[in-house]
């Protein structure tokens, strides 16, 4: 056995036993079945729920708020970010400003996004581009404040205006570290929006997790959990994978940095 196969080994082994004394519970009756379903029910409820096309129709409007709030809130993060790191005066002048926002749960404004959306997509993605917005302006304003001054100083030499600055100096010397903050905000707009659609909006995954709870079904409300969970997984593996292709040691830089 090489090294890596020992290292999946080791890895796999605590789980496994977990799952191996947890069906044994289920089914020795250890575990009530109306509260923890075994191992072996929730994988069937897995595959059922995608066999029947709930877990794609859920996935999509779970997705579809996700990334509309993901999409508005980072490129506003993005943009005041960059302002703001390029104008120490703007910062200064909106910092009160932001301290006093920036600390209010995203659940907090459920209520606010109700009354002027009503449920549906657009209040999922308002309540989800709001929680994005926050990671991408706090590591865009430190990254634009962490390039180079040269660099800056010789654009003001070629007599660049501001759009060639920002979009020549300014965002290549920042993406790796603005990419990283892309990252977690791809990872906080997934969990906002469940927990809104468990909270408040009738659709998505969220919604899904509610009516199995409602209905008994303890092996759907897992399958949903462990689909949620992979997602997840496979959400952040696919922009790893891109921020290491795109940036190379660079963008492992800019993860260590930020």
């Amino acid at each position: 056995m090489n090294a890596s196969m020992a290292r999946v080994f080791k890895g796999v082994l605590f789980p496994a036993a977990v799952l191996v004394f947890w069906e044994f519970a289920a089914r020795s009756g250890l575990l009530k079945a109306e509260s923890l379903s075994s191992p072996v029910a929730i994988f069937r409820a897995a595959v059922g729920v995608v066999a029947d096309g709930s877990l794609f129709k859920a996935a999509l409007e779970t997705f579809g708020g996700a990334v509309g709030g993901l999409v508005v809130g980072a490129t506003a993060g993005i943009l005041v970010g960059v302002a703001f790191g390029l104008s120490r005066h703007l910062s200064q002048l909106m910092r009160v400003s932001t301290e006093a926002l920036r600390p209010i749960p995203s659940v907090a404004l459920i209520p606010l996004a109700l009354l002027i959306h009503g449920y549906g997509f657009q209040m999922e993605s308002s309540i989800v581009a709001f929680s994005c917005f926050w990671p991408l302006l706090i590591i865009t304003e430190s990254a634009v404040r962490g390039i180079e001054p040269r660099l800056l100083e010789v654009a003001r030499m070629l007599n660049f205006s501001l759009r060639e600055r920002v979009t020549k100096i300014v965002l290549p010397a920042a993406l790796p570290r603005i990419f990283v903050g892309l990252r977690l905000a791809a990872a906080v707009s997934l969990v906002v929006a469940v927990t809104v659609e468990i909270t408040a909006n009738p659709m998505g995954l969220g919604y899904a997790l509610i009516v199995a709870q409602e209905s008994m079904r303890p092996d759907r409300v897992f399958a949903f959990i462990g689909w949620i969970g992979l997602i997840g997984w496979a959400l952040n593996a696919s922009l790893l994978r891109a921020q290491q292709r795109w940036f190379g040691r660079m963008g492992n830089w800019a993860e260590q940095s930020a």
